[in-house]
């Protein structure tokens, strides 16, 4: 924990805490009783908590209060955990979040606007085929 401010020159130092262990993608980290997984991941030097779903862009700590959902995390295998608000604990499982499949081949310009659209776009396909 090379990031954790230990000695602050306002508030002093901090007071000895219970250390936990756990798991971040498979990387053993110490956080202390009391940190938010966030806290916890930013004192270990861990910046990227998960990618955009879509894009595959890096996803950090944005409001750090619970208001977005941008440190959405995965914790003991229950998905979309926020980790500026949740507690860490001993032996606790984290996995960032990870890029998903696209549910669409086209693009939204290419959508249609109506259902009469839709159904001139996709005259002629059978089920299974590839709709827009």
């Amino acid at each position: 924990m090379t990031n954790r401010i230990v000695d602050h020159p306002v508030l002093g130092k901090l007071p000895d805490k219970t250390p936990v262990t756990f798991t971040f993608d498979g990387n053993t980290y110490e956080g202390f009783e009391g940190d938010t997984i966030a806290s916890a991941l930013l004192a270990n030097g861990v910046r990227q908590l998960r990618v955009h779903e879509e894009t595959g862009a890096p996803r950090a700590i944005y409001c750090n209060i619970g208001h977005c959902f941008e440190c959405r995390v995965t914790v003991n295998q229950v998905q979309g955990i926020r980790a500026c608000m949740t507690s860490i604990k001993d032996n606790m499982a984290i996995e960032s979040g990870k890029l998903q499949a696209t549910p669409f081949k086209s693009t939204p310009e290419e959508w249609p606007r109506t259902y009469a659209e839709f159904e001139q776009k996709n005259k002629g396909k059978k089920v299974g085929d590839t709709h827009v």
